[in-house]
């Protein structure tokens, strides 16, 4: 048996998930995958080749073509998409404002769906997103779902672009948030919704450290359960 295990962690926009993974995953020297950045990715990539967001086999043909990778460095992982470093360009506002639509595709999600399959199965892997543990992952030893206020979050998203040098605004920020959450929640195709056997977090008023701490005490639990 592997001494490692795959982590998931789902949760809404915001909710700290893919800066928790990051820390876990270096922690305990996983590996991390950042599914939204994928969505995100094919999202830049619409924008880029004036694809329609609706039109399915023209994204998949861009997923297909233009592949995304991902690459550890000193400022933390990077994001390529067919060789360029796009990393700072899919958390631009434009991105934001339309991966929800792009990430709602059947066949989108199925491509990216089965890329995050193939990563995983090595096991040792920290993965966060919507469906992480009731469709990626559903065979994860230890899945997480993280919450926060809307507030909170809002914040926290505000804070984050300022640092980034990106010009938001924060009520604006806090009814996407809203609204991404409706729409993530009632989409058709995988919705965001806790599994059956993940560990409910809610991270409102918690500090970074905190939720790692609480999530890496799991995963120690499980892994010397053997």
């Amino acid at each position: 048996m592997s001494d490692k295990l795959n982590i998931a962690i789902d949760g809404p926009a915001s909710s700290g998930k893919s800066t928790v993974a990051k820390i876990i995953a270096k922690d305990l020297n996983y590996i991390y995958t950042d599914t939204g950045a994928m969505y995100r990715s094919v999202t830049y990539l619409a924008l880029k080749y004036q694809v329609d967001f609706a039109d399915e086999k023209a994204l998949v043909e861009l997923i297909q073509r233009y592949p995304i990778t991902f690459k550890q460095s000193k400022e933390g992982q990077l994001v390529f998409v067919d060789g360029e470093d796009v990393t700072t360009a899919i958390r631009l506002p434009e991105v934001t404002q339309n991966v929800s639509q792009v990430a709602a595709l059947k066949a989108v999600r199925q491509k990216l769906v089965q890329q995050q399959q193939v990563i995983a199965k090595a096991k040792g892997v920290v993965m966060d997103g919507r469906d992480i543990g009731t469709v990626v992952l559903p065979d994860a030893e230890v899945k997480i779902f993280l919450v926060a206020s809307v507030d909170e979050r809002a914040q926290r998203r505000y804070k984050e672009n300022q640092e980034k040098g990106i010009a938001c605004d924060y009520e604006e920020l806090k009814e996407a948030i809203a609204k991404r959450d409706y729409y993530d929640s009632h989409r058709e195709n995988s919705p965001l919704k806790q599994a059956k056997d993940a560990i409910l977090i809610d991270t409102t008023g918690m500090s970074i450290p905190e939720v790692v701490l609480a999530i890496e005490t799991i995963a120690k639990e499980k892994l010397n359960q053997g």
